[in-house]
């Protein structure tokens, strides 16, 4: 058993346009003032990083690690989702989906891929050169607009929409292989990887490729009403990174599962600050140091009820307390007893 590192947190959410969010260094000393010991970088947020310029300059990649090393602060991995999202993109949603992306390929949705999986190779690049192991991301959908079978699905309409999944991130894939990095999905709605099912599915297109992995967050499972600890043992061999978030699932008479298109604040499932939801983080830390996982735990905030300065102040220590020192021997060692082989014969009556 290894010891979860951390806490970590996610800077997506806090990343803004004014001090201390709006540079790597200032937000840097605000997350260890706060008792985070690893930040995770959004890639496409330029006020914090250039991914880029990080894939081509070793040198860039070393003045970054060196800001954060100065507050006593870790890079725990990169962030590519919402260039992620951008690999595969239903034209349902190109209008909306066009904002994740510069806007030379706005309305462009041959040009607005190629620059995503350009984006991604960047990152594997860049990772490396940041001597990292794993990096998130988002699969993008081809077939989330027939997630319900009404109308009925033709036949061979979800195999075809994975099969081109798979054909779009193998060289992705590839080239993280070639970096040493694992590339981790996070299992999401409005990603055609959204559960254990969907995942087993693109697997097996790419050939259960050694880089295809998994970013671990259980707030997505309570919202589906998914078992995210039997998802653990399911899955553990390939969850290489762990988001710390929480959600509530309270159906009614009203609603359940879709949401009645209602608002954040008004549906059933909500994204919670950590510890107002109803995720059991006890079971889950222990089951993923069972399994062994060693990365970091990494709160990414989201809530429609608490503001996000509270979030980040209380999520630290709620991290701490959860990590689990691995044990390095057994609790009842005290009264074992030496035996040998003729020892164990006699004791089976041999």
């Amino acid at each position: 058993m290894k010891t979860i590192k951390g806490p970590a947190i996610f800077l997506a959410q806090f990343a803004g346009d004014e001090s201390p969010f709006n540079n790597l260094n200032e937000i840097a000393q605000w997350a260890a003032s706060l008792g985070y010991k690893g930040v995770q970088i959004p890639s496409w947020d330029g006020r914090l990083f250039d991914l880029k310029k990080a894939a081509e300059s070793k040198t860039y990649c070393d003045e970054v690690l060196g800001t954060l090393a100065s507050h006593g602060v870790a890079l725990t991995e990169l962030s590519t989702h919402l260039q992620g999202q951008l690999v595969a993109v239903h034209p349902a949603y190109d209008a909306l989906f066009d904002s994740f992306a510069p806007a030379e390929v706005h309305n462009n949705s041959k040009a607005r891929t190629e620059w995503a999986v350009q984006q991604l190779k960047y990152a594997a690049k860049a990772s490396a050169n940041l001597g990292l192991q794993a990096h998130a991301t988002f699969s993008g959908a081809l077939a989330w607009p027939y997630l319900y079978p009404w109308p009925q699905r033709p036949a061979g309409l979800v195999e075809t929409a994975f099969g081109e999944l798979a054909k779009r991130w193998t060289p992705i894939l590839n080239t993280f292989d070639e970096n040493g990095i694992d590339l981790c999905y996070e299992i999401h709605p409005g990603e055609d990887l959204h559960d254990g099912a969907s995942f087993e599915m693109f697997l097996e297109a790419v050939k259960n490729h050694p880089r295809c992995n998994l970013l671990f967050d259980p707030s997505h499972f309570v919202l589906q009403q998914l078992d995210y600890l039997e998802y653990i043992d399911l899955y553990h061999e390939r969850i290489r990174m762990f988001h710390v978030k929480d959600a509530e699932f309270r159906p009614s008479g009203r609603q359940g599962v879709y949401g009645g298109f209602q608002s954040w604040a008004n549906r059933a499932g909500r994204f919670r600050s950590l510890g107002d939801g109803q995720v059991d983080f006890g079971a889950i830390f222990s089951k993923l140091t069972q399994y062994g996982f060693d990365g970091w735990a990494v709160l990414e905030w989201e809530c429609c009820i608490k503001d996000s300065s509270q979030g980040a102040r209380e999520g630290a220590p709620f991290i701490a307390k959860h990590i689990i020192q691995a044990v390095d021997r057994a609790f009842d060692d005290f009264a074992g007893a030496e035996t040998d082989d003729n020892m164990l014969r006699k004791l089976l009556g041999l």
